[in-house]
């Protein structure tokens, strides 16, 4: 920053005659002002590296022919409805020739370009909104070359990206630019009910009715780092309320923190982000789709760890509680990257903000695409404090019922990790609808019509342990806990001391074995002594064995078929 303001102050102290020299030397060398550091950048070099400055990291906005370039394979995009006109449905002054100038300004036929293309290889309709003309604002035919474009989409069977930017409306056009808002929501609706994707992908900026409408209305929604994303812009809240904003306030990152996107991408991975995204959402045909040519189907422990586990002492309920709770215990997220191939993960519950105590995305395992959802601690005390030791939010609920709905929409299991002494339950908790939250997952997992796989590694903590374990099959590891409360709390309320948790663990029956009895579990899988770093390896090989032989048992079962198997499970208590 220092060094930017000195830049600054140096360009400002020169002389007009060494400005004009300056200014012809970088005519002669192609260079130009980067808008965010006001620092002379090569042309060349920025286009190079997708049109970043190399200086700041700052993002130029893109023009639809280089954006073209940079996500569809080459020669490939076929432009649609490129033939429909303009008009002047309030017969605004001067608007006819506004269209005319951005025309001949920027060669485009409106604000938005659509048409159909291959990202490597894979077949995808594709819109781009250019901020050069009339700044991508809304009119009546931006909103039909979208509609027009989802619903060719729609009888191709192809995924929708929509790279988006705009300042929202065309105001020259009055309530008929609003009716755009509707028109497109709608298409993408009837898109979304025949079960394909859509991705957009916000730019800067993304603002008004854009936002409002296709903007956000994605099963997964990007944005590139640094863009102004919102629906009021900065300008209109501080006139309108007279607030002074956050610095930040909007931009992607602030979205990404209250739970409006999946994802920032930078635009060198974009491409590929869309692609994998595009492989791993479309709809499954099956629940076993495993590659018979892979080699690592041996899921044997180490021979190390069978004579860990062999020399190991059997636990008692209370040692159980304890080894449970630490915190060098293996994770979620430990055994996903173990298990599961090119995990993504996606965030936000769309609604407040993206609770950090749950990770959820989509992964393979092997080749059969799941959506994996855990509950993650922490690793040591900075990491728990940034995941709240575990304890999910209403928003971290949420998330993971939005992502096992997007698994639903597009026919692939569902596998939980659960480790979680409970639901937090602060005054915040409370006040977003912690109960509502746990109640809803309850309810939406009974009727989801995938295989759901639930495993307990941890504790499992009350209905903040349910509300991701309502699945066709329950397991838990060998040293794991599942209970209506803590044995803190059981001792608490029944012999009110406390100190007794020790003796209430014992007879509260919350250990695998005990939990296998009473058939609330179906299968216990070994821990090889403890379930530490060492042991990872080994039980996530046991996991994933197991994993694969679930899914082959669903294989062939209708979507209403698991939904009763999974009803009759419960009712069954």
């Amino acid at each position: 920053m220092a060094a930017l303001l000195k830049w600054r102050t140096q360009g400002l102290s020169e002389s007009k005659s060494k400005a004009k020299m300056r200014e012809g030397d970088a005519a002669s060398q192609d260079w130009i002002v980067c808008p965010a550091c006001g620092k002379q950048v090569n042309k060349k070099t920025v286009e190079k590296q997708k049109y970043v400055c190399y200086e700041c990291g700052a993002y130029f906005r893109v023009r639809t022919k280089n954006r073209i370039k940079m996500v569809a394979d080459t020669g490939t995009f076929e432009p649609w409805s490129e033939e429909l006109e303009s008009e002047n449905p309030l017969d605004f002054p001067e608007y006819a020739e506004k269209i005319k100038a951005a025309k001949a300004k920027t060669g485009l036929h409106e604000a938005v370009t659509v048409g159909r293309c291959r990202i490597y290889g894979e077949e995808a309709v594709i819109g781009i909104c250019d901020a050069r003309f009339l700044m991508s604002s809304m009119g009546h035919v931006v909103g039909e070359k979208i509609a027009r474009a989802v619903e060719r989409a729609i009888l191709l069977k192809l995924p929708v990206i929509l790279f988006c930017c705009s300042g929202g409306a065309r105001m020259q056009e009055g309530i008929v630019s609003l009716m755009q808002m509707a028109k497109t929501a709608a298409a993408l609706k009837r898109h979304s009910d025949a079960g394909l994707l859509y991705i957009p992908v916000l730019t800067d900026p993304t603002t008004g009715g854009v936002t409002a409408s296709f903007a956000m209305l994605g099963d997964i929604i990007l944005a590139e780092p640094g863009a102004l994303i919102g629906f009021a812009g900065a300008r209109v809240i501080e006139q309108t309320i007279g607030q002074k904003l956050p610095e930040g306030f909007q931009r992607a990152e602030f979205q990404l923190e209250h739970g409006f996107v999946d994802a920032i991408v930078e635009r060198k991975d974009l491409k590929m982000t869309l692609y994998r995204l595009i492989r791993m959402n479309r709809r499954c045909e099956g629940y076993a789709n495993f590659d018979p040519l892979r080699m690592d189907d041996n899921y044997e422990p180490t021979e190390v760890m069978k004579e860990r586990a062999a020399g190991s002492e059997p636990l008692s309920a209370w040692e159980k509680v304890k080894a449970a709770r630490k915190v060098g215990r293996c994770a979620s997220v430990d055994y996903m990257d173990v298990i599961f191939d090119e995990f993504m993960e996606l965030h936000g519950d769309r609604q407040y903000r993206d609770d950090p105590a749950i990770v959820g995305g989509v992964a393979y395992l092997d080749a059969q695409p799941v959506t994996v959802i855990g509950v993650h601690k922490g690793r040591d005390l900075r990491d728990c404090m940034k995941h709240n030791y575990g304890m999910p939010s209403p928003e971290g609920y949420r998330k993971a019922l939005r992502l096992m709905k997007q698994a639903e929409k597009f026919n692939r299991p569902v596998i939980t990790f659960v480790n979680t002494s409970g639901a937090f339950c602060g005054v915040e908790a409370e006040e977003r609808g912690q109960g509502e939250a746990i109640a809803r997952n309850l309810f939406e997992m009974s009727g989801l019509k995938v295989p759901v796989l639930c495993i307990m590694i941890g504790e499992g903590g009350s209905g903040g342990a349910l509300a991701l374990a309502v699945g066709n099959e329950v397991w838990m590891t060998e040293n794991a806990t599942y209970c209506v409360l803590s044995p803190e709390g059981f001792a608490s309320i029944l012999w009110k001391d406390g100190r007794r948790a020790k003796e209430a663990s014992e007879v509260m029956k919350i250990t695998a074995h005990d939990l296998q009895e009473l058939r609330v579990v179906e299968q216990i899988i070994p821990e090889y002594g403890l379930a530490d770093e060492a042991a990872c390896d080994s039980i996530s090989r046991d996991m994933k064995g197991r994993m694969k032989e679930f899914l082959k048992k669903q294989e062939g079962k209708t979507g209403e078929q698991l939904a009763a198997e999974r009803y009759a499970r419960f009712r069954s208590f």
